[in-house]
């Protein structure tokens, strides 16, 4: 049996263990993925009939786990609420995992349901959501051209990096993410259309650090200039969009 297999194995006894009930379990993540490192855990999410929906932490077997449990209906109101906010976090843990549960079926027409979802995409932007995304990347690079002490200026750099992925993802119709999964949306764009945005933003953003920031702010330019090119002057947002200093 490999180290993969007993993984498996070992979030299907915790599931037995704790969630006898259960309907339907996956266990997703790096270790399925194959991108797992020392600190790593099991992501498992479980599917019980009826209960409320929660989250839990702990040790199993020497492992670090995470537990998502559900019930079907919850699944489908996470999905949609992470439509809205363009992260497919819960479609990804059921469509992407490895089954360690699945009475009658049930499990494999949810987990059906989450990869259309993941393929479907977010929704569009609208104007005024990119609009907002091209203010703050804009009055970002103001601030990391104008430089500062070397703690501001990476705080600064490193919110320019995240921004600038966000923008180009959202532009795209891609889905976003945040820091390593955030990453990795932006590596299947890159895949997906033979760009390199994942190791140009790096670079950028380790130069910006160290106090360089133009290559940086250069291919932040560049993806502004993809959603419509900066905007600073004459932005106008409702009291409802959160924004402004702090």
């Amino acid at each position: 049996m490999g180290v993969r297999d007993e993984v498996v194995e070992t979030a299907r006894q915790l599931v037995a263990e704790r969630f006898p009930e259960a309907s339907a379990a996956w266990l997703a993540g790096s270790v399925v993925l194959g991108r797992a490192t020392t600190t790593s855990d099991l992501d498992v999410t479980v599917v019980r009939p009826a209960g409320p929906a929660y989250r839990e932490s702990l040790e199993y077997a020497g492992w670090p786990v995470e537990l998502f449990v559900h019930t079907a209906d919850s699944v489908r109101m996470f999905v949609a609420r992470d439509r809205a906010r363009r992260r497919p976090t819960m479609a990804r843990l059921v469509s992407t995992g490895v089954v360690l549960v699945d009475r009658d079926g049930a499990g494999a027409a949810l987990a059906q349901e989450c990869a259309d979802a993941v393929a479907a995409g977010p929704p569009p932007l609208t104007v005024a959501e990119r609009d907002a995304l091209r203010y703050g990347l804009t009055d970002l690079l103001d601030d990391l051209a104008g430089g500062g002490d070397p703690a501001a200026v990476a705080a600064t750099a490193v919110a320019a990096w995240q921004q600038a992925a966000e923008l180009l993802l959202a532009t795209e119709g891609r889905w976003g993410g945040s820091g390593k999964w955030l990453v990795r949306e932006l590596e299947a764009y890159d895949d997906a259309t033979g760009s390199a945005y994942t190791p140009r933003l790096h670079a950028g953003l380790v130069a910006a650090v160290r106090g360089e920031a133009e290559a940086l702010i250069a291919v932040a330019e560049e993806v502004l200039g993809r959603a419509g090119g900066r905007l600073w002057a004459g932005y106008r947002a409702g009291a409802a969009v959160e924004g402004g200093p702090g």
